[in-house]
């Protein structure tokens, strides 16, 4: 009997183990594999994707009459491999994804190197293309959720892993954004970290406090990277783990002033502008939801682009390129310059 009681009392042991570490699994981001290493990629957007001609308040009008929440504008290229993380990942495998998504959106495709005529929610006709430049669709993919013609909740501007892309969609169809910023929400819906070191990864290349960015008076001599991090992140490990361990990336960061700073923390600041703030204060002001978020400004102070999603080594190695190298003066987007950098390259 006391054998019995013992082999029992093992069983329910293990049952017990195998349910919590399925249920730790669910509960913890999921490492995407993603090689963004350029190269030819095989990306078709999914049969329930919308064809439409491209009038977008028709397409809204539309959608709303069908009963859903609003559109989805998607802007991709092909041999992204963020946009094929995208289709195949958060669109492909994850079927509660592609469920709710089909239920409470149309999801519209623009190519950002397209010709065809769209017709924005200003009324304005323009090319896909010339749209994608308008929008400021410096990375790829780029999502734009409307709920009405004038109502644009937000934009997600890159990739983000299916946890934080069910939080976003949910975002928009059960209202939050009418009562609260997606940096609150985001909070909220982020489930802890996976590493055991709760502290933020520090680097030799990072300035020390106090922290006086300003600008405002007198041009830096370098461009600014702030890195706004926060405890418990699995992604801004990734990020310090993975690219910025690049001996390449390395050397273009030594080219800036960089700075790291909590995002929810109350660490004295003074901006860029010259005002004084708080870490925290400074990150909502700039709409800081996701952790890392790097966000760079010239040396004067203004801001000239952002990465506020999944960033691998390729597209970091290019945007430190294309902000070392002043792209942002004579080209609308980082993906136009990219473009025109390797149109100018000479054939081997």
């Amino acid at each position: 009997m006391n054998h019995r009681l013992h082999r029992w009392s093992w069983m329910q042991t293990l049952v017990l183990v195998f349910f919590s570490s399925v249920l730790m699994a669910a509960q913890t981001p999921q490492d995407i594999e993603i090689n963004d290493e350029p190269g030819v990629r095989d990306i078709e957007y999914p049969e329930w994707f919308s064809e439409t001609f491209l009038d977008l308040r028709e397409d809204l009008e539309e959608a709303k009459a069908a009963g859903k929440t609003g559109i989805i504008i998607y802007f991709g290229q092909k041999d992204c491999a963020y946009c094929e993380a995208l289709i195949k990942v958060n669109f492909g495998r994850e079927k509660d994804i592609v469920d709710y998504t089909r239920k409470n959106f149309y999801v519209i495709a623009i190519n950002i190197w397209g010709s065809r005529e769209v017709t924005d929610m200003d009324g304005e006709t323009l090319t896909e293309t010339e749209y994608s430049e308008k929008e400021k669709t410096h990375l790829t993919p780029t999502l734009l959720f409307y709920t009405e013609p004038d109502a644009r909740p937000f934009v997600l501007r890159g990739y983000y892993p299916p946890y934080k892309f069910r939080a976003a969609l949910e975002y928009v169809v059960d209202g939050y954004f009418k009562k609260e910023t997606l940096r609150d929400y985001m909070a909220r819906a982020d489930p802890p970290g996976k590493f055991d070191v709760a502290d933020m990864v520090e680097e030799s290349f990072f300035e020390s406090p106090p922290y006086a960015l300003d600008r405002s008076h007198f041009p830096a001599e370098q461009p600014l990277v702030v890195f706004f991090e926060q405890h418990d992140c699995h992604a801004c490990d990734i990020l310090h783990s993975d690219p910025i361990r690049d001996p390449v990336v390395q050397r273009m960061l030594g080219n800036f002033d960089a700075v790291q700073l909590d995002m929810w923390s109350d660490t004295p600041v003074v901006l860029p502008d010259g005002n004084k703030s708080t870490a925290k204060e400074w990150a909502e002001k700039l709409g800081i939801f996701y952790a890392p978020t790097l966000v760079f400004f010239d040396e004067g102070g203004k801001e000239v682009m952002r990465v506020a999603s999944v960033v691998k080594l390729y597209r970091l190695r290019g945007i430190l390129e294309y902000v070392l190298k002043k792209g942002y003066l004579t080209s609308p987007t980082y993906q136009r310059w990219r473009e025109e950098q390797q149109n100018s390259t000479p054939a081997e």
